[in-house]
């Protein structure tokens, strides 16, 4: 999120969501030209093609961000990451004419350490993560992430992982699937919804989306569903979150991308809703922090800050890009950069 309170943003089914994907693959990148520029100074300054410079792009997608920066710096490489194998089988079909230069892994984002060193990858120069649902999977109904189109209530973004959203909705109890909405959707009415669902499942396990638009429609009071967007947005948001375990996900690749950047490495991550901003806020505050004690005139062993913001605060589209592509309405950016070793001194 900007520094100021918003509500989520970015549910499947709403302008909001990050578009990343162009051409015959789908739309256009999220601000794909301020990410190069916050990414470039890490990439090049070895070289000005980029030679010998790894990026990793732990959310590949379709790989329009990818295609962009391979496309301005011949002499890079990309390792792409993605839990979803139809992205994977897009982005390899769109990348094919970088040869080896693109390299692609099928594993969650978190999974990033295991992945570079599956790669041998020991330090890189940049990460990416372009977080939330891409336009790619919100386009394919069957996958149920959207709440305008009726679907099964799937919402995996790993096909093979085991629970959907219909699991969450005919198993959960009640408590559960209260937490779920609040925490994660930020819903107002979480506790009434839940109660809701549970006499719903009662009568008919639920299995398509449109019937639990329906059941929130007749939920939330008429009032909030005429000033608050969509009423499914925030479910949607909360169930997606819940079954992809995504803020756990991010959670765990912060620090390890943090981790893996070489000295004058970058890290920039684009988030769509201010559950993943906040996140993301305080990891980057812990990161560039100064742990002297005040009022020493310099600083101890191990207590000075490794990294450094390059953005001040959270990004946000301009008004151009927010007519041109209106998904791009919610997104927060944030950057940083190591400026020194880790105390072993191994980078």
């Amino acid at each position: 999120m900007s520094d100021q309170p918003e509500s989520p943003s970015g549910e499947p089914g709403s302008p909001s969501e990050p578009e990343s994907r162009s051409g015959e693959h789908g739309h256009i990148p999220v601000m794909a030209d301020r990410m190069y520029e916050l990414l470039a100074p890490a990439l090049t300054r070895h070289a000005p093609d980029g030679s010998g410079a790894v990026l990793i792009d732990g959310t590949l997608g379709a790989g329009g961000h990818t295609e962009l920066f391979l496309t301005r710096l011949p002499g890079l490489t990309v390792h792409g990451i993605d839990r979803d194998e139809n992205a994977l089988a897009v982005a390899g079909a769109r990348l094919a004419s970088f040869g080896d230069r693109a390299v692609l892994h099928h594993a969650r984002y978190d999974q990033i350490a295991d992945v570079a060193v599956d790669a041998g990858l020991t330090a890189v120069d940049g990460v990416l993560l372009d977080l939330g649902v891409s336009s790619m999977q919100l386009d394919q109904a069957e996958r149920g992430f959207a709440y305008a189109i009726d679907a099964p209530l799937d919402m995996r973004m790993n096909a093979d992982d085991a629970l959907t959203a219909a699991d969450v909705l005919n198993t959960y109890d009640h408590g559960s699937l209260a937490r779920v909405l609040s925490e994660y959707g930020e819903e107002r009415f979480a506790g009434k919804i839940a109660s809701a669902v549970l006499r719903a499942r009662e009568q008919e396990p639920f299995t398509t989306s449109g019937r639990l638009v329906e059941l929130l429609y007749a939920t939330i009071p008429a009032a909030t569903r005429r000033t608050g967007g969509h009423p499914a947005k925030r479910t949607f948001q909360a169930l997606r979150i819940e079954v992809n375990r995504e803020l756990d996900s991010l959670r765990g690749v912060v620090p390890a991308a943090l981790d893996l950047l070489d000295v004058g490495g970058r890290l920039a991550v684009m988030s769509y809703q201010s559950l993943e901003d906040r996140i993301v806020k305080r990891d980057f505050a812990q990161a560039v922090r100064n742990t002297t004690p005040v009022g020493l005139p310099v600083d101890l062993p191990g207590t000075a800050a490794r990294f450094a913001l390059v953005t001040r605060g959270a990004e946000q589209a301009d008004e151009q890009q927010r007519r041109e592509n209106p998904r791009s309405a919610p997104v927060r950016v944030r950057a940083i950069e190591r400026i020194a070793p880790d105390d072993e001194g191994s980078r």
